[in-house]
């Protein structure tokens, strides 16, 4: 019943925001009932021809505050082939992990998280068509994730990918077996 208000509420809200600020702060407090205390992020696949083959350039396009304060808006990182990359812009699925061994191996700042006591994430990619044009990502400090926390996130991101535009040249290529083969 409270997860029904919740979404009801929201989309109505939603449908009388007016600018990608004000919708995603309110995609962010419905993220924060569902799955606690943590951080959000949107990234954009800001990746080009002239980047180097094989790695992926990230630009923050939204930050929840108190993620704003380490990783800022518009911040750029890379990325090369791992699982994280493999699961979100190959294969277009959510990546989903818990504790600190496991997000360790996926992100390479864990220890600015550990900081905040961020021990969990769902990471789920924006698509079109068969491109993640950007990843809507929620850091928790529960630990493992309940299958309704998992859905109604990622109901959340479909609702965030209207507000966030694919970037203009957006050309990336994550040939499977060849970023497989650099990444050995």
């Amino acid at each position: 019943m409270v997860m029904t208000a919740l979404a009801s509420n929201l989309l109505d809200a939603l449908g009388e925001a007016r600018d990608a600020d004000t919708a995603l702060e309110l995609i962010d407090h419905a993220r924060r009932v569902i799955a606690g205390p943590g951080i959000f992020s949107i990234q954009v696949n800001v990746t080009t021809a002239r980047d180097p083959k094989g790695e992926l350039r990230l630009q923050r396009f939204y930050a929840s505050p108190a993620a704003a304060v380490r990783w800022p808006v518009n911040g750029v990182k890379r990325k090369t082939y791992t699982p994280w990359t493999e699961t979100l812009f190959v294969r277009g699925q959510p990546f989903v992990a818990a504790g600190a061994d496991t997000m360790a191996r996926a992100f390479d700042d864990y220890d600015q998280m550990k900081a905040m006591d961020i021990d969990s994430v769902v990471n789920v990619p924006l698509m079109k068509g068969n491109l993640c044009y950007a990843t809507f990502n929620v850091f928790g400090t529960k630990g493992e994730w309940q299958p309704h926390q998992v859905l109604a996130l990622r109901l959340l991101a479909l609702a965030a990918a209207r507000w966030v535009p694919p970037a203009a040249d957006l050309m990336y290529s994550f040939d499977n077996h060849e970023a497989a083969a650099q990444a050995a």
